[in-house]
């Protein structure tokens, strides 16, 4: 059972952190270029990843209990690995996927003013910089 919450855990954050971190990057592209319908799909999809990285979570509470190690949520790196991960996420949900939506509501108002392209890039930068602190604590577990 282990090995099936390993995978789980291991696909879910491939398939859906990986997203996650990739899609607000493919909207800059689509701000830049005026696309205001697709910034607005890429917006949705953003938010709806970030929450379904729950699920990475979940599953990894569940290698964590069949663990044969000494592992709990105190252990240094798994605390810091959901610390990361949770900020990361409301960087997302509170920062990025906001941005996102008024850029797509002004492109699609025809004004290139306000795309909050910064804030698009700032926020997607530092969130997916954390996500790969995850993963470095993932695999390293100092």
């Amino acid at each position: 059972m282990e090995t099936l919450f390993s995978v789980l855990h291991v696909v879910a954050a491939v398939f859906i952190v990986g997203p996650m971190a990739i899609l607000p990057m493919t909207a800059m592209r689509a701000v830049r270029a005026g696309n205001g319908s697709q910034v607005a799909v890429l917006a949705k999809s953003t938010m709806i990843f970030s929450w379904l990285s729950v699920l990475v979570v979940v599953f990894g509470f569940g290698i964590m209990g069949m663990s044969e190690y000494d592992i709990s949520i105190s252990t240094p790196w798994i605390l810091w690995s959901l610390v990361l991960w949770a900020a990361a996420t409301i960087i997302n949900l509170v920062l990025v996927v906001p941005s996102m939506r008024k850029a797509a509501a002004a492109l699609s108002d025809g004004s290139a003013e306000g795309s909050g392209y910064p804030a698009i890039a700032a926020g997607s930068g530092i969130s997916t910089i954390l996500l790969i602190a995850v993963v470095v604590l993932m695999v390293w577990k100092p």
